[in-house]
């Protein structure tokens, strides 16, 4: 259906996915932003468990990134900087953390502004979209003619599958995610400091003032990242910790638990749980990393698609990803696609009720 047109006169469209198992997904062509997504609680209710906005004008001019495709590059380069066989590369500075600029999120317009070719399709239960996109050589700085396919779909289980792909005519860093925002109470609903996370990670890449991985693969054992067992988000969230004192909370790339597991394959990444409701995702990735982000910058200012005031922390995101900066760190997981390869890269979300929970 119709959902408005951008400034510049382009018209978007809304799409409905009903998936088999109950849940319903309501997505944009333009930024492939998932709009509204309603899943039912322990007695069968449904509410809107991701934030956005109303209208175009939201994703258009604020910052959140709420249900955002993310590319070229999630995440920061710092100073938007790279180099690449010894030829240098800059990229926009869209983000300043502690007065440090840097390019996040693939820059200025980036996927999240792509008005993306889409197709809707049904396979049997299956339900799901294909956005069809390219950027070309030069687009934000980086280097190489890009060809992009991402797939949503959603299954009779209560499944939502992203599936990437992407080729490139010249050697160009990619690292793609899915910023969706969740709080499991409903928009609006307060914060999540109950909510209760496992991360299936037991190291982090460790940041400096200006949210750049300083290289270090540092232990969570000991301190308030460790999530390798269900806690509360809030449980440790406000306590003096150099880590938690730089980002204003939770901000952090965990590095995945992938021993053992092929490239490609999907492993388990994280578990969120909310009590009151009974609501749980549980999401597994084929990436290496996580970036796990607990709505520090959010505010009285973000309003709710039903106009309501989120507050700070009144949504969280859970970003597979590759690791941040990682074109400027050759020790990480590489983050560089080479022409006549086919870059691929899944994660999935599966919603349910934990009937242990009340």
């Amino acid at each position: 259906m119709p959902f408005g047109h951008a400034k510049d006169g382009r018209r978007v469209t809304q799409y409905q996915l009903c998936g088999a198992g109950g849940i319903q997904m309501d997505v944009l062509d333009y930024g492939g932003h998932v709009q509204h997504l309603y899943v039912p609680d322990h007695a069968g209710r449904l509410a809107d468990i991701t934030l956005g906005f109303e209208e175009v004008r939201g994703y258009e001019e604020t910052e959140p990134y709420f249900g955002a495709l993310i590319g070229r590059f999630a995440n920061r380069i710092a100073g938007g900087r790279f180099e690449l066989a010894g030829k240098k590369y800059q990229l926009p500075l869209n983000n300043a953390p502690g007065g440090h600029p840097c390019c996040l999120h693939g820059g200025d317009f980036a996927f999240n502004h792509y008005l993306w070719e889409t197709e809707p399709f049904q396979d049997g239960n299956l339900v799901g979209l294909v956005f069809h996109g390219a950027s070309p050589d030069g687009d934000q700085g980086f280097p190489g003619a890009l060809k992009v396919k991402i797939t949503y779909t959603l299954t009779e289980e209560n499944l939502w599958r992203v599936d990437y792909e992407a080729q490139s005519d010249a050697v160009t860093p990619v690292n793609f995610t899915q910023h969706v925002f969740f709080n499991l109470r409903g928009e609006g609903n307060g914060d999540i400091l109950g909510h209760r996370l496992r991360l299936f990670a037991d190291y982090f890449t460790p940041v400096d003032s200006g949210l750049i991985p300083t290289g270090e693969l540092r232990s969570v054992k000991g301190t308030p990242c460790d999530f390798t067992t269900q806690r509360m988000i809030g449980e440790r969230i406000d306590e003096s910790d150099e880590q938690l004192g730089i980002c204003g909370g939770y901000d952090m790339n965990f590095v995945l638990r992938r021993e053992g597991v092929q490239d490609g394959v999907l492993a388990p990444a994280a578990m969120l749980c909310e009590d009151t409701t009974g609501r749980a995702v549980e999401i597994q990735t084929t990436e290496p990393g996580i970036q796990f982000y607990s709505g520090n910058f959010l505010g009285e200012k973000n309003l709710g698609k039903n106009g309501s005031h989120l507050g700070r922390r009144g949504g969280l995101a859970l970003e597979t990803q590759h690791f941040p900066d990682s074109p400027n760190h050759p020790e990480f997981p590489s983050t560089l696609l080479h022409p006549g390869e086919t870059f691929r890269s899944t994660t999935t979300w599966r919603f349910f009720v934990d009937p242990g929970l009340s």
